[in-house]
């Protein structure tokens, strides 16, 4: 049988000792010819399972191969697949696989007493399989596949994630679209972006630091075994350990979070003049807005090949800017690369250049739908079917997008709208600061105040002096009614991986 194009088949028949997946630490290796050879049988054993086209599983596992075996496995036999985030409570964990419709729960024994509480709530579930090692009340994965071929499923069809919001503003909601019933490999949703901007191909090496229960890793990561490439995925971000295996493994390419950035850039300036970096040819960040000082040294740092994209999991349309565009125009996240940007205010008319409004892609570029939410489904396309992640921001005058904040994060002072990304960048600037939380409380005259938390770097004492130096460092850079009236301590923010 001739395997199809962008699959790990195709080059599994070409190149079968070839790696597709490094883990860090350790070094392991996933073979392309042992990824084809698992993902079949594993596609086999849930057929034999009784799952068809458009039925659901549900993968809780922290980032490990067996992850991307398992998302393949369902891809090719048209499978709607959830990942699950296992920083989640058991009854947040529990209510996205119920929610999902999942009737398979294949679970890592790492995170096996989360799995346990998922399991006493997930009443759809038929079938609980566990992962690299045991799990009580789980069968093991082997038995799962015990007694399967690896041999292709004759009538194998693209499947599609369905990945969960962050659920902050309510319950997480999945997002969905319809499997199209296409045969397995001529879906290649985001390949010939990646191939065109990042160059992505065969013999390129990217790094995924972060978890693969979010959508761009997970997604990203299959696009390069679409295309050959080999993936390096950390266990864990750590920014130490980050560019160490940049130089190790000799990474080409890697996405990041600006958190990240900011990690990296407050290392020791000996630890910094020690890495190399010359294998990299791409780097792209997202997920949030990045701080434009974090941004300037990055790209003084590792060169002109810091590229940046806005999207969502709902994929509405997507922007996208290099870093020579970015210099030119700081701050902005880049103009549309998919999709057609329509700045509008609350009440729907589209606002004038330079206006700051609610951000909405129009033009069709990725139809979807919030899984059994018709009304969230609603409120999120307007009547002309522009849709919107409800974030706010502008357009200049040459269509770039420039955001400020979400609409629902906005604090309200004074009848003043302010946006906590910015206060939150310039904490981050300062070098006794690790990370920062910018929020408001109630105020009985002004009705909101801004309020800091502060995460400050190792060997620094929290206390009144470093309030004080960071209420005035604060005043000094920006307008005073931005600033935080009052700033709090924690050893540690509770920032997911």
């Amino acid at each position: 049988m001739q395997t199809p194009p962008h699959t790990p088949g195709h080059h599994a028949a070409r190149h079968p000792d070839r790696a597709a997946i490094v883990m860090e630490p350790g070094g392991q290796v996933v073979t392309y010819g042992e990824l084809e050879s698992r993902s079949a049988r594993l596609a086999r054993a849930l057929r034999e399972a009784g799952l068809r086209p458009g039925d659901r599983i549900a993968l809780l596992l922290d980032n490990r191969a067996a992850m991307l075996e398992l998302a393949w496995a369902a891809q090719r036999s048209g499978l709607y697949y959830t990942p699950v985030n296992t920083r989640l409570s058991g009854d947040e964990a529990a209510y996205v696989v119920d929610d999902c419709g999942a009737t398979v729960l294949f679970a890592a024994a790492a995170v096996a007493p989360l799995a346990a509480e998922v399991r006493a709530c997930a009443p759809r579930v038929t079938r609980f399989v566990a992962v690299d090692g045991p799990i009580d009340g789980f069968e093991t994965l082997s038995s799962f596949v015990d007694g399967v071929t690896d041999e292709p499923l004759d009538d194998e069809c693209e499947g599609s994630p369905m990945l969960y919001s962050s659920g902050t503003t309510g319950r997480p909601k999945g997002v969905r679209r319809l499997v199209s019933g296409q045969p397995y490999g001529t879906e290649n949703p985001v390949g010939p972006l990646l191939d065109g901007v990042m160059g992505f191909g065969p013999g390129k090496v990217y790094l995924t630091p972060a978890p693969l229960y979010h959508s761009a890793p997970l997604v990203w990561s299959m696009t390069v075994h679409r295309s050959g490439g080999t993936l390096v995925l950390m266990e864990r971000f750590d920014a130490q350990a980050c560019l160490d295996v940049i130089d190790r493994e000799r990474v080409t390419h890697a996405q990041f979070v600006p958190t990240m950035f900011v990690r990296m850039l407050k290392l020791p300036d000996d630890a910094r003049a020690e890495f190399d970096g010359s294998s990299l040819q791409a780097v792209v960040h997202a997920a949030a807005p990045c701080p434009v000082e974090v941004k300037r040294r990055m790209i003084e740092w590792w060169g002109p090949i810091v590229s940046e994209y806005y999207a969502g999991t709902e994929g509405g349309g997507l922007t996208w800017i290099g870093s020579t565009e970015w210099l030119e125009h700081p701050g902005s996240v880049g103009r549309a690369a998919w999709g057609e940007i329509h700045i509008c205010a609350e009440s729907g008319e589209e606002l004038p250049v330079g206006e700051p409004g609610i951000v909405r892609f129009g033009g069709g570029a990725n139809a979807f739908e919030y899984h059994n939410d018709p009304e969230k489904t609603r409120q999120t396309f307007d009547q002309r079917g522009w849709s919107t992640l409800w974030d706010v921001g502008y357009l200049d005058a040459d269509g770039y997008l420039y955001l400020t904040d979400r609409l629902t994060y906005m604090i309200v002072s004074g009848g003043v709208n302010i946006y906590p990304q910015e206060v939150e960048d310039h904490l981050l600037l300062h070098p006794k600061v690790t990370d920062a939380a910018v929020f408001g409380v109630p105020d009985a005259d002004l009705g909101e105040q801004v309020k800091a938390v502060v995460q400050p770097t190792p060997g620094v004492a929290a206390g009144p002096e470093l309030e004080a130096e960071l209420l005035a460092y604060c005043r000094a850079g920006l307008a005073h009614y931005k600033c935080p009236r009052s700033i709090d301590f924690e050893a540690e923010l509770p920032r997911g991986d």
